[in-house]
């Protein structure tokens, strides 16, 4: 006989109710026998202050570690052949060993084999599994006590498609159990409820570490997502949630780095924090490298970071050096794509890491061509989308990420200014010094822009001007145009949406 389809329900499920078949000779064809065995310890007598979600968290992590040792074969050594009777059975020959802890409770059911087996295929193949007609042949399932609870929702479950608990604790159990013996529309209905339940950081964490077997990825992945989302609302400005940051564990940490939504200054700056986290929580190389490695590297988005920064991490032994230079190298392969190939690679990547994706950095990046010779000179490129310009209406202002020349730290930020002379606001660009230092610094500059129909860079302004630090130049109506007439539809100066700025810097 074929096995029935367990990846979805069957037709109907939802108004299907044999409640009242539950536990009813009557109605059941086979008994069934679950042998309760002393579990581990619900917590440490020295964890009175620990919070209900960190408690459970921990008898989670037991389950999770006992899980790993499972085989698929489990449901073949839960048959057992017994006389009658609700003495514990001396296992002979059985794959139950001495070291297996006492049975302190049995539980006789009498169940219907043909429910239990349309709900899990754990079960189909449990009863499925050469079961000959006799009074005295019974079903026999070995749990924890800790699962006691938790099994018995289950079952009621399978018969009535409800659960009788709202506990989050319970239902994690639930989920745990029903992932265990299989039951997916179980698991599917204990994360709704669990998502529906208010969220703190302890819950969702919890979830983010529950085991992912296939079963449980697809009917977990909705609370997982949910629960992403609440970690990275959480810590959406990293330079204010520094010290919260510091204290989350792997899980949480990978779930605030594959968001593009957090807020930091730069890229540069998130793997600053990265470094710093891993530092705290693996102060051993090997471990740091193989974390690196094998879980945080990838969510570092590399090919949006600074060249400055980039030669800096080279010189990093945090992370392998083969990953290092594979991951430098595929940043700067970028940096050097012109602006459409760029965008196709980010386009394509979107369901990945994401690693071409820009953040909702504070600071815009940049991309930077230095020369040091004739003269020491640097071109600097910032793009702009409309939306982002849009946005600096009536008075705002965007900054972009620092570059460097002479080995001094300048931006260019773009404003909404109001021009006091023709009594109209319209859009400016300006240079600044970083405040390091007395030196001064004398400078060439040029401002361009790309202009439509030609799609060249056109100059708009240019100067010379002596910066000393926190000090900053420029032309407070860079087009000469309205705000209005800058930001139309018909704009000369957006191309496929995107304000396409140069500036070049000389020190003569």
């Amino acid at each position: 006989m074929d096995p029935p389809d367990f990846s979805r329900p069957p037709a109907g499920d939802g108004d299907c109710n044999f409640e009242f078949v539950s536990d009813s000779s009557n109605f059941s064809d086979r008994p069934l026998r679950i042998e309760i065995v002393a579990g581990p310890p619900k917590g440490r007598p020295d964890g009175e202050g620990d919070s209900e979600w960190d408690r459970h968290r921990k008898r989670r992590r037991d389950a999770i570690e006992k899980r790993k040792d499972e085989q698929e074969g489990e449901a073949v050594a839960m048959i057992e052949e017994s006389p009658s009777g609700d003495e514990p059975s001396r296992h002979s020959g059985s794959s139950w060993s001495m070291d297996s802890p006492p049975v302190i409770r049995i539980k006789s059911l009498s169940v219907s084999s043909t429910i239990l087996s349309a709900k899990s295929p754990f079960f189909y193949k449990l009863f499925s599994n050469g079961m000959q007609e006799s009074d005295q042949q019974h079903t026999t399932l070995r749990i924890d006590a800790s699962e006691e609870a938790a099994l018995m929702e289950l079952l009621s479950f399978m018969y009535s498609g409800k659960l009788s608990t709202t506990s989050p604790t319970l239902l994690l159990d639930v989920l745990m159990v029903a992932d265990k013996f299989e039951v997916v529309s179980c698991m599917r209905h204990c994360c709704q409820l669990l998502k529906s339940l208010p969220m703190s950081q302890e819950s969702a964490l919890l979830y983010l570490e529950l085991p992912s077997s296939i079963s449980m990825a697809s009917a977990l992945q909705p609370l997982t997502e949910a629960a992403k989302e609440f970690l990275v609302n959480s810590f959406k400005d990293l330079t204010k949630n520094q010290d919260g940051l510091m204290e989350l564990p792997l899980v949480g940490m990978e779930a605030v780095l594959s968001s593009d939504d957090v807020e930091v200054a730069s890229e540069d700056a998130l793997y600053d924090l990265v470094l710093k986290w891993a530092r705290r929580h693996h102060p051993k190389l090997e471990e740091r490298q193989e974390v690196f490695g094998a879980r945080l590297g990838r969510l570092i988005r590399f090919p949006c970071m600074s060249s400055r920064k980039l030669r800096k991490v080279l010189t990093h032994n945090d992370l392998d050096q083969e990953f290092t230079n594979k991951a430098v190298l595929e940043a700067l392969f970028f940096k050097v794509e012109p602006a459409h190939r760029r965008q196709a690679l980010a386009m394509d990547d979107v369901t990945n890491n994401r690693r071409f994706v820009e953040r909702a950095y504070k600071y815009r990046p940049v991309k930077v061509v230095e020369f040091e010779l004739p003269y020491t000179q640097c071109i600097v490129y910032l793009d702009l989308k409309r939306e982002e310009c849009a946005h600096l209406f009536p008075s705002g202002r965007v900054y972009s990420q620092a570059f460097y020349i002479g080995g001094q730290g300048f931006f260019l930020s773009a404003h909404c200014n109001r021009d006091v002379h023709n009594s109209c606001d319209c859009f400016g660009l300006f240079l600044g010094m970083q405040e390091k230092g007395s030196v001064s610094f004398t400078i060439d500059y040029e401002f361009s822009a790309r202009t439509m129909p030609t799609g060249q860079f056109d100059s708009k302004y240019k100067g010379k001007y002596t910066f000393a630090g926190g000090k900053a130049v420029g032309y407070r109506n860079l087009f000469a145009i309205p705000w209005t007439s800058f930001m139309a539809d018909d704009s000369l100066y957006f191309i496929n949406d995107v304000l396409h700025l140069r500036a070049e810097l000389t020190i003569e």
